[in-house]
């Protein structure tokens, strides 16, 4: 169901239960696991209102438009905001429901893109396809395989809206499916230069070297298997063709792409992890993190400073707490706050 409410403060109405309200700044990109395993998003710029059939070790998807066509993995960037910021509420020690409240454009924001009244209209219909595309499969989330259909969403509602007609707050509801894969932490972190990714089989080829590289040293699959698992629609000679020019411009965060004899391409990570174990933080020193940072997602800025010690040497600190404190309040001295 989609629809506009009179609700002007931008709450729901008595009686629809509790929502969690989207509210930590700088949340770390967090993915589903399922969708960066299996393809369920179009990779069309055009609607495209094709039925998608994938089948691949025991997992069976079919996926089904509505009439605005499926929804794209652009369209996927409200998923994955919705996911990051029930993940760092978990983290926090929240309590979160299957129904969320978002500021539009805290979400244009964080997903990299542009506020004009343009984004807003996008965003809408962004809204609209996650809704009206319907999955049917049985793959697995938090535990539970249950041959089922669903939409992306359950529902959306415009709660609140600027003078001008342009949405201000949105109510979500996500999918059950979805849900249980976040209450079961069935999720990767991303690197923030996911969202800078514009072509959508850069953003799907990411997500499968994430999802199957991961901290491994390299994955290497057929270029046979990656098609199908990308979900691309181009026949195997273009879509080799494509692969063949983002090894010439490597435009993947975290991972370097090449081909090997036998048709296969190998993803490899571009920075070698470090030998030494990552340092740790303590609760208290996350609760002064929270205290000098309100509102800030503290995991996200414990991971920012984790990437800053393996960028600079992995130097052997004596006082973890004190250098991520540290840390912190120059951040905060210099608005560093993204």
């Amino acid at each position: 169901m989609t629809g506009i409410s009179t609700a002007a403060a931008g709450y729901p109405p008595e009686g629809q239960g509790a929502y969690f309200l989207c509210d930590i700044f700088d949340a770390m990109p967090k993915n589903d696991l399922a969708s960066m395993e299996h393809p369920l998003f179009s990779l069309g710029t055009r609607p495209d209102r094709r039925i998608l059939n994938y089948e691949h070790n025991g997992a069976e998807i079919t996926v089904t438009p509505s009439v605005k066509g499926l929804a794209t993995i652009h369209d996927k960037d409200i998923l994955i905001f919705c996911v990051s910021q029930l993940m760092a509420a978990l983290n926090a020690g929240r309590q979160v429901s299957r129904t969320l409240h978002l500021t539009a454009h805290d979400l244009l924001v964080a997903c990299n893109r542009e506020t004009s009244g343009d984004a807003y209209r996008r965003l809408r219909e962004a809204f609209e396809r996650l809704a009206g595309t319907r999955i049917t499969t049985n793959i697995t989330t938090g535990g539970h395989e249950v041959t089922s259909g669903f939409g992306l969403i359950e529902s959306w509602e415009i709660v609140r809206k600027a003078r001008g007609g342009r949405m201000v707050s949105v109510a979500v509801t996500l999918s059950d499916w979805l849900y249980r894969a976040v209450l079961s932490k069935s999720v990767l972190t991303l690197s923030r230069d996911y969202f800078r990714l514009r072509k959508p089989l850069e953003r799907r080829i990411y997500e499968l070297a994430r999802k199957h590289c991961g901290r491994q040293d390299s994955w290497q699959i057929s270029v046979e298997t990656l098609l199908k698992k990308s979900g691309s629609a181009s026949p195997r000679r273009v879509f080799r063709k494509m692969i063949r020019d983002m090894i010439q411009s490597q435009p993947l965060p975290d991972y370097e792409i090449s081909e090997l004899p036998g048709d296969l391409i190998r993803f490899a990570q571009k920075h070698r992890l470090v030998e030494s174990a990552p340092p740790t933080v303590s609760e208290e020193a996350r609760e002064e993190a929270r205290r000098l940072m309100p509102g800030m997602d503290v995991h996200a800025l414990e991971a920012d400073w984790r990437a800053v010690w393996a960028r600079t040497g992995a130097p052997r600190l004596r006082k973890p707490d004190a250098a991520f404190l540290g840390w912190v309040r120059k951040r905060r001295k210099d608005g560093a706050f993204s």
